[in-house]
């Protein structure tokens, strides 16, 4: 049976919001991956604790938060609506932030196991010949990196394809607007619609055995978790 409309809609909103979350992440995690894997600052562990929370902290507990913090009367909702904006939640906007929140660290660990196993040495040699921090960071880190930013990548955006909770949370199930291929499978079980869901849910099993086969069959792609 071949996909519908509706699928294939769900299938390009997901591949979008991945692709900007993994972009946004990048940005984002990458100094603050830096800081952990180089401060000896106390706050370190509290920081970094806060970073990981989305691994054990259930995704409708994230998203209703979430919901609250960027709804009409939430401190962001509130801020948004003054700059004439409206509200976030129920738009694709909602989502990019939702999904950057919950697969912050599956960007920002490997990038700082990445960072800790280039060591003092790379840096103590660029400081020598007159580097700046930022013709260090640029020329030695980030090339010695590169291994952890491909992990980063490849994880940020196979977790924001696989999102559902805080999907559904922030995003609610807006056909071209906030449903995603999680949901739209999700639709299909309800309504009883097996063979369609089947086609994405196999979809799905096979786009994880290859993230999984691309990070496992060489060392230079192994996941970057403590």
């Amino acid at each position: 049976m071949p996909l519908s409309t509706h699928d294939i809609a769900a299938i390009r909103l997901t591949l979008e919001l991945a692709s900007l979350t993994t972009l946004l992440l990048l940005l984002i995690g990458t100094p603050i991956a830096w800081w952990l894997a180089r401060t000896r600052s106390r706050l370190k562990g509290p920081v970094g604790a806060v970073v990981a929370l989305p691994l054990v902290l259930p995704p409708t507990v994230l998203g209703f938060y979430l919901l609250v913090t960027m709804g009409p009367h939430g401190p962001v909702g509130q801020f948004t609506q003054s700059l004439g904006l409206g509200t976030l939640p129920f738009t694709f906007a909602g989502l990019v932030v939702g999904s950057v929140f919950y697969s912050m660290p599956f960007v920002v660990q490997p990038l700082q196991n990445a960072f800790e196993a280039i060591g003092e040495r790379p840096l103590e040699v660029a400081a020598t010949l007159r580097a700046s921090p930022w013709d260090t960071f640029f020329s030695v880190v980030l090339p010695l990196a590169k291994p952890g930013f491909v992990t980063a990548s490849i994880l940020g955006f196979a977790h924001t394809v696989g999102e559902f909770g805080v999907v559904l949370m922030i995003g609610g199930n807006i056909p071209g607007v906030t449903r995603t291929v999680s949901v739209q499978i999700f639709d299909h079980v309800e309504a009883m619609e097996y063979a369609q869901a089947h086609w994405l849910a196999g979809g799905m099993v096979v786009f994880s055995f290859f993230v999984l086969l691309a990070l496992y069959s060489g060392r230079r792609f192994k996941p970057g978790f403590n």
